[in-house]
């Protein structure tokens, strides 16, 4: 029999600010946490806008001595564990800890520590490399940081999944817990990448928006005036457990995790699938998963990211819920944070998981000129009061991986 996993749990450090009801908050509000960079002179870069993270403070979370040896995707994940786990109310002890494992990944990781101890190596030589570069910059010591900090000898991993690094890092998570290889689990994604090089690379590809002047309405999935996506940062945790071992401490519960799927495209290093083919059997895993069918589900947060790909996700829906994707509301957070990549997943689930709890379906803002080939529901610009039982969040990363995960209301 497979275990039962809620969550109890949550943490967001976003463009939107730091905390879980001061970004909650802002999505229910329509508001964008996109501006010009500051983090550089972007000057000389096509584009020239970010979702920054601009409250976060690391020694809210982490002690001075530590803070040095994190590149900031580690800092913003240690700080969104701790506020998650300060929300589930999870004790740590020598009786539990080693049934309680971290699974938290990020799509890119240390770039910024790789750019910057770069420059200083060619500039002033080996000896100005610090000690601690090499474990500021690996993704897998989000884990281990997270691990370290709160004693936990559980399962320790952590997905790499480009874009889709968060919903796989949950669904993994969620699997282990299933199996019952451990009682709770902390997991979803972080992400720092704005950087010089970062923003270089994807500006490359054309892959940014290039609305310069206009960047709280730059990002805008779905409108037939999109022009690429608007890079944000930060970090989504949750807090998972097996019913029984939540239950058992009392603790309050969100939600439950329904279903998982994840599978491949196999089509091309950055582009998806034609006809969404491959995000379409993501969805049905998923649902197969949860057993349950399409118009069971109220409301999808989509992975749409303000590119031409926005259609491919559309027509994906379309493909699985058929004549109900015309009633089914969708939308794309990212709208109002940005794209966060391997954070995005995290975030976007407890956004999910909160439509449900608190009947609010998040907008998708700057929707103002339709596209003929995205014609669903898509929540535009203004917040919409729903009662929902189970919810979709998608996640579609470059090279064709792709994740999906259901949650739904929890009854016993």
């Amino acid at each position: 029999m497979k275990k039962r996993v809620v969550v109890t749990g949550l943490g967001l450090i976003t463009p939107l600010g730091t905390g879980v009801e001061k970004s909650w908050k802002a999505i229910c509000a329509g508001e964008s946490g996109i501006d010009r960079i500051t983090r550089f002179d972007p000057t000389e870069f096509s584009s020239r806008i970010a979702g920054e993270v601009k409250d976060f403070n690391p020694e809210d979370y982490i002690e001075k001595k530590e803070i040095k040896k994190m590149d900031t995707f580690i800092r913003f994940a240690v700080g969104a564990s701790q506020i998650a786990v300060d929300d589930s109310g999870l004790k740590i002890s020598d009786e539990n800890r080693d049934r309680v494992g971290v699974y938290v990944g990020a799509g890119i990781g240390g770039l910024p520590a790789i750019e910057y101890y770069h420059k200083r190596m060619l500039e002033e030589g080996p000896k100005k490399i610090s000690p601690f570069f090499i474990p500021m910059v690996l993704i897998n010591l989000t884990s281990g940081q997270i691990a370290i900090r709160f004693g936990l000898n559980g399962p320790n991993s952590c997905a790499v999944t480009a874009c889709s690094t968060g919903t796989h890092s949950i669904g993994d998570a969620f699997r282990i817990i299933q199996r019952g290889e451990a009682d709770a689990m902390i997991a979803g994604g972080t992400e720092a990448a704005i950087c010089p090089l970062a923003v270089g690379g994807f500006a490359a590809m054309k892959a940014l928006s290039t609305k310069n002047d206009e960047p709280k309405r730059a990002s805008r999935p779905f409108d037939r005036e999109r022009d690429g996506f608007v890079m944000g940062e930060g970090a989504g945790i949750l807090v998972m457990e097996e019913l029984d071992f939540a239950r058992k401490r009392g603790a309050k519960i969100y939600c439950e995790i329904a279903g998982y799927g994840m599978n491949a495209d196999a089509y091309h290093i950055t582009a998806p699938s034609p006809q969404g083919h491959g995000a379409a059997k993501c969805i049905r895993l998923a649902l197969d998963d949860a057993k349950m069918r399409p118009e069971d589900i109220g409301y999808v947060n989509a992975h749409a990211t303000s590119t031409s790909a926005d259609s491919i996700e559309t027509q994906a829906i379309k493909t699985v819920f058929g004549e109900y994707a015309y009633r089914l509301p969708v939308s794309s957070t990212k709208s109002m944070t940005g794209h966060l990549l391997g954070a995005a997943g995290g975030i976007e689930a407890i956004f999910t998981i909160l439509a449900i709890k608190e009947g609010i379906l998040p907008p998708t803002i700057n929707y103002e000129y339709p596209d003929t080939e995205c014609d669903l529901d898509y929540i535009p610009n203004k917040a919409r009061y729903a009662s929902i039982n189970a919810a979709l969040s998608n996640s579609f990363g470059f090279g064709g991986t792709n994740a999906s995960i259901i949650v739904k209301r929890f009854t016993d």
